[in-house]
């Protein structure tokens, strides 16, 4: 499938030919994909993969750039980011993970596309689009997010119980989406959430309320709401609601 009309800004042909030149394969992956596809407003954060060095190939887009805008780099998480106009481009090797079970920050190793797109939280993230020459625009969706997606479906690629006792923020995320986009969550997700629900207590209070804070500024937050109480999230993340209820 083609999606060359979703890449129309000039910085994916730069991208392009920057990782041609150093021969890092690159796709454009996650929430860019998946607003697009829904035709939302057209994103303006982009989150960029690629086979090889994500701080290389952000590098080497920024020489190619007018002005060569300055590039953040995150060592310790092999990821940088630029702003080139009003948009912000978010680079990263592909990489596969395993985690610990006292915390969310994962042991990170090189992958492929495909180990990068299994780590991903829910098959509609794990769409991305191909920033090479010879299948520019093809759509790569090894989970079924495109039917996902039609279908109003929030879904883990992968078996969620590992997903969300990997990291247990996903839960908080799977909710916001569900709340944001008006979707459902799969059952045997949902039921995954309920399993894993004691896990959040790992999670830092920030990143909690970041969160919440996402799903109470959504167009109708008493749908989160009450998913966080029906998967007993609630009695977790705010136990002065959850009794309030009782």
């Amino acid at each position: 499938m083609d999606y060359k009309e979703f890449l129309d800004d000039e910085i994916f042909g730069i991208i392009s030919r920057a990782s041609q030149q150093l021969g890092y394969p690159a796709y454009v992956i996650g929430g860019y994909v998946r607003d697009r596809i829904l035709a939302r407003r057209k994103p303006k954060d982009i989150d960029v993969v690629c086979v090889g060095s994500g701080i290389e190939l952000a590098e080497e887009v920024s020489s190619m750039l007018p002005r060569h805008p300055k590039v953040q780099t995150f060592r310790n998480f092999g990821t940088a980011m630029l702003r080139y106009g009003d948009l912000e481009v978010e680079f990263v090797g592909a990489r596969k993970e395993s985690y610990d079970r006292t915390s969310r920050k994962p042991v990170v190793e090189n992958g492929t596309l495909e180990d990068d797109q299994n780590r991903r939280d829910f098959t509609i993230n794990a769409l991305a689009l191909s920033l090479n020459e010879e299948d520019y625009g093809r759509l790569l969706d090894p989970f079924g997010g495109i039917e996902d997606l039609e279908s109003k479906l929030i879904r883990t690629p992968l078996d969620a119980d590992i997903t969300y006792s990997d990291d247990p923020l996903r839960m908080m995320r799977a909710i916001r989406f569900a709340t944001q986009l008006g979707f459902v969550i799969y059952t045997p997700s949902f039921e995954a959430i309920k399993r894993n629900r004691e896990r959040i207590s790992i999670i830092s209070y920030e990143r909690i309320t970041e969160e919440l804070n996402k799903i109470m500024s959504s167009p109708r937050p008493s749908v989160g709401l009450s998913l966080l109480e029906k998967c007993g999230l609630l009695d977790y993340i705010l136990p002065e609601v959850a009794q309030l209820k009782d």
